[in-house]
């Protein structure tokens, strides 16, 4: 009796599968595809090509306010097919969704935590998503692969990363996976609909950090060694000063736009760091204002203006030294950017200091 059941219930699928154009090799969005079939959604879901060079679509729903559902499709290549959900967009950290059909026609479905990019340290049954029972499947149908899942959560992760396995090699008997033949990583808005590349959101990303590094820590340090230091070139230094750190200023607006564009796109916590950012941007705005209302040298007020402009221009680069090791921290960038920024620092801190001496040696 039960492998009648099984039996008709193998041809209620391959009925289904013959009567939709979607079950074929050229999944898409805009075929008509009966989902109620094979993955229960109780509506439309909204449809994604999140892949183009692998041909992999992502159809995913909330149903109820901690309920998501997805449901991924992509061509059989006799490997596995895996959805992972990054904090930081990064493999290492994500928890994935990996799934394959072996010889025998039942579907594995596993979560995998990336612990590291070393196999041996992708470890199956683990990870931080938290799984519906029993709602995790694949199947195979018309040359695809067809995998989904079912989430408890209050909004997924926003960064995605998508890999498929070496052609014609399955997972081993004890889930070890092989190295994966390519990956990609995206950026998914849940609300509007849409995704990008993670190459757009780099870009958009790395523009940020060096814009700031530029503008607020690095510039703005040399327009202030070039006010202090030169002031025996009357009055070259003053102008040079003034190009030098309206140059600075203007990039590091550029990076705070660039650092909003990144928050509207993204859901992550960088609160202090953005509260950083934008007092440092005011500090900045003050310096441009004090310039327009600078008085004259023999006015009694001359003095107080030296003394806020001191204040606040070396307050504005200690507190942008500081918050731009906190944003490489945050970005996940690790040691290579920490290294060049201390390296420009040091430099700049030891010309400082040369140029300090030599002017006590003159005095």
């Amino acid at each position: 009796m039960k492998s009648n059941y099984y039996y008709y219930l193998m041809i209620t699928i391959l009925f289904i599968s013959s009567s939709n154009v979607t079950l074929s090799q050229s999944d898409s969005c805009s075929s008509e595809f009966n989902l109620h079939g094979i993955f229960p959604f109780k509506s439309s879901p909204i449809c994604q090509h999140v892949w183009n060079s692998q041909d992999f679509i992502l159809r995913y729903l909330q149903s109820e306010p901690h309920i998501w559902s997805f449901l991924l499709s992509a061509p059989n290549t006799d490997s596995y097919i895996a959805i992972g959900f990054s904090p930081t967009g990064k493999m290492v950290g994500s928890s994935a969704i990996v799934g394959w059909v072996p010889d025998n026609g039942i579907g594995i479905v596993k979560q995998y935590f990336l612990g590291s990019l070393d196999p041996d340290q992708v470890i199956p049954d683990k990870g931080d998503l938290q799984l519906v029972n029993n709602s995790a499947a694949i199947v195979s149908q018309s040359a695809r692969l067809y995998i989904g899942f079912t989430l408890n959560t209050t909004l997924p992760q926003s960064r995605l990363i998508y890999s498929v396995g070496v052609m014609n090699m399955l997972p081993s008997a004890n889930s070890v996976l092989s190295h994966h033949r390519d990956q990609t990583v995206t950026v998914l808005d849940y609300v509007a609909g849409h995704s990008f590349s993670q190459s757009s959101y780099s870009r958009v990303k790395k523009s940020h950090g060096i814009l700031n590094m530029l503008g607020w820590g690095i510039f703005m340090i040399i327009g202030a060694i070039t006010a202090r230091y030169f002031r025996p070139w009357d009055p070259i230094w003053f102008y040079s000063h003034i190009c030098i750190q309206l140059f600075a200023f203007f990039l590091g607006v550029s990076g705070v736009i660039a650092g909003f564009v990144l928050e509207n796109d993204l859901d992550m916590e960088v609160d202090k760091h953005k509260a950083l950012g934008i007092f440092i941007l005011v500090l900045g705005c003050l310096q441009v204002m004090a310039f327009l209302a600078r008085p004259e040298k023999t006015s009694k007020t001359r003095q107080y203006w030296n003394l806020y402009h001191y204040v606040v221009g070396r307050s504005l680069i200690v507190l942008s030294i500081a918050n731009i090791f906190y944003g490489i921290h945050l970005g996940g960038e690790g040691r290579a950017w920490k290294a060049g920024y201390a390296i420009s620092i040091t430099i700049l801190f030891l010309v400082a200091i040369i140029l300090e001496v030599r002017m006590k040696m003159r005095k």
